[in-house]
């Protein structure tokens, strides 16, 4: 039998990677990563496997579609095909439009840098995800993600276990307190563990991997 601290320590040892991190993003409190994580919670957020996710978000970093006056100046066709060499060709058509329109409300209202969008929210985690909803094709899931991911760089925002992770939580056996979950971790950074719950929620292979290690 395992207990649930060490099932939390071996999720977080085999599995405890970053979204933003498997995609290459040094994630910094400055305008381009910060831009690079809103595009990527904005692809995670589709029906799509999370690996075609991340791997669309590096097209179009090397695409040069990495900061929003770029991804606005682009024309759709340009946006099209860095989408499909990502593998994202589902919904190609439809994101290169909201990437777009995305890009130029974060361009026209904030000015290209989401710290401006930070600022508007005034500490409010709620407003945060409210604002961050505004954002064509964002929706609430993709709020979730970036609000998960980047409380790396914007302390208001953590602890954050939201109710992926809780999921990812309950496939594990493990309470639903964020609370008590956070203090499981150690001194594990909420974001780390936060997407660990995630994976386990998003692949029961994860979860199975990580009880086997802890037993």
């Amino acid at each position: 039998m395992s207990d649930d601290r060490s099932v939390v320590r071996e999720l977080v040892r085999a599995h405890g990677q970053t979204f933003a991190e498997e995609a290459g993003i040094r994630l910094r409190d400055t305008p381009q990563p910060l831009y690079r994580l809103l595009v990527l919670a904005h692809l995670l957020s589709a029906r799509i496997r999370g690996s075609i996710a991340v791997d669309t978000a590096r097209a179009l970093y090397e695409a040069g579609l990495r900061d929003p006056r770029r991804m606005a100046d682009a024309d759709w066709q340009e946006r099209v095909d860095a989408l499909g060499r990502g593998g994202y060709r589902r919904y190609d058509e439809r994101t290169a439009t909201q990437l777009g329109d995305e890009a130029e409300l974060l361009n026209d209202r904030w000015h290209g840098d989401l710290r401006r969008l930070r600022e508007e929210a005034d500490g409010d985690v709620g407003e945060l995800h409210r604002l961050l909803e505004e954002f064509p094709g964002m929706g609430p899931a993709g709020a979730d993600i970036f609000l998960r991911e980047v409380q790396r760089v914007w302390p208001e925002v953590a602890p954050r276990v939201d109710g992926k992770a809780l999921s990812g939580a309950r496939r594990l056996g493990l309470t639903q307190d964020p609370d008590r979950l956070v203090d499981l971790a150690g001194d594990t950074e909420p974001a780390v563990l936060a997407a660990a719950l995630v994976r386990a929620s998003l692949d029961k292979e994860v979860a199975e991997d990580s009880l086997r290690r802890a037993s």
